[in-house]
């Protein structure tokens, strides 16, 4: 009979040992992991989503303002080389990959800056209800981007915290041992603010 009551003490304690791990955050990490990971998937989103305007808006302009070549092209390279750098949820613990890719946005978005300071030379373009509802759509995308941004370097921040700070850090040396930080983007105060779009006529 002692010997039954053991065995049931023993899983007793068993179950209520599993509770309390997991009461105490066990899942914690991959829990924010997969938040982190959902929070760049939107960031690439929003991006994606200035890419897609850039062909129009270069099409817009030069049909204005053909001799803005230099700016044009800037433009054009800038995005190339911005959608040619592919980081994805598995990568962006990798400090050079996103480096390399913050830096071909940060490259697009002053491009687009110059673009939109020089259409400020020529009325009839500023005036033109194309180039209004592209650079409407360019403004809307690069609060959004901001947005976007702001989230995952907050989930990031969450995330990278666990790695480091007890219970998690002893769940991560444990059953984690695979989880790297995670990159988050760097910037000069300069470079907070997203391209000013001008939408005045005057």
């Amino acid at each position: 009979m002692s010997g039954i009551l053991r065995i049931l003490a023993i899983i007793a304690f068993v179950v209520v040992a599993g509770g309390l791990v997991v009461s105490c955050g066990i899942n914690t990490i991959p829990t924010d992991e997969e938040k982190a990971k959902a929070a760049w998937s939107e960031v690439q989103n929003q991006y994606q989503r200035r890419a897609d305007l850039v062909p129009n808006l270069v099409e817009t302009v030069k049909g204005y303002a053909k001799q803005e070549e230099k700016v044009l092209t800037e433009v054009v390279e800038a995005r190339a080389k911005a959608t040619s750098i592919k980081i994805d949820a598995s990568t962006i613990t990798d400090p050079e990959k996103f480096k390399q890719f913050q830096d071909a946005q940060q490259g697009l978005a002053g491009a687009l800056g110059r673009l939109i300071s020089v259409s400020e030379a020529y009325p009839d373009l500023k005036s033109n209800q194309n180039f209004m509802a592209l650079q409407s759509q360019l403004e809307g995308t690069e609060n959004r981007i901001a947005v976007a941004r702001r989230d995952y370097i907050e989930a990031v921040r969450v995330y990278n915290t666990d790695l480091r700070t007890f219970p998690q850090s002893i769940y991560k040396s444990m059953f984690y041992s695979d989880s790297k930080p995670m990159e988050t983007f760097t910037t000069t105060p300069e470079n907070q603010a997203p391209p000013k779009v001008n939408f005045n006529n005057n």
